[in-house]
């Protein structure tokens, strides 16, 4: 970890001078400045000194990192074919995150596995074709055509079953993620 650049990103997120870190910090101008360029190393005391001044903790000062991706590409994308269905994984390893998009090719005369019940919400939208939302409440399934969506609680089992002969496609998002 680059430990002069992170103190950099900080010190100019909170607004603050070297000179007013220094005087936070009783460090002196020079020394943070040279901390910032890597041309000086602080002891774990320093550090825990300027992370205090910083508002952050130990911590959250190795975990945060400004450079993590936040924009992804087709490049980026793992396609799962499965049969019956095509799962576009379009944030890579998104089950390290609070929810997990996919983009699901749903081909005719198909339907995704079961989802058993779990704690959190799932939201889709239909972006091309129509599927039928299926639950333990409604067997007979919820109709969902493209241009529309749903948003459910993941409190019941339920799959989407597409009838039509030709495949549809949904964008499906799962908190916490369950695909």
């Amino acid at each position: 970890m680059d430990i002069g650049k992170r103190v950099r990103q900080l010190r100019i997120q909170n607004d603050l001078t070297l000179e007013e870190l220094a005087s936070r910090t009783e460090l002196t101008k020079g020394y943070l400045s040279q901390l910032e360029r890597n041309l000086a190393a602080p002891s774990i005391q320093t550090l825990e000194d300027i992370t205090e001044a910083l508002g952050t903790s130990m911590s959250k000062f190795f975990t945060e990192t400004g450079d993590e991706q936040v924009v992804f590409t087709a490049r980026d994308e793992f396609i799962d074919d499965r049969g019956n269905e095509v799962v576009h994984w379009i944030v890579p390893n998104a089950q390290k995150n609070t929810m997990e998009p996919i983009i699901l090719e749903l081909l005719g005369q198909e339907r995704t596995a079961l989802i058993d019940p779990h704690d959190g919400e799932e939201f889709g939208y239909v972006l091309n074709g129509k599927i039928f939302l299926v639950r333990e409440s409604t067997k007979k399934g919820l109709p969902v055509k493209k241009g529309e969506n749903f948003y459910i609680s993941g409190s019941e089992a339920h799959y989407l079953e597409n009838r039509s002969d030709k495949p549809a496609v949904v964008l499906w998002i799962s908190t916490p993620p369950v695909f």
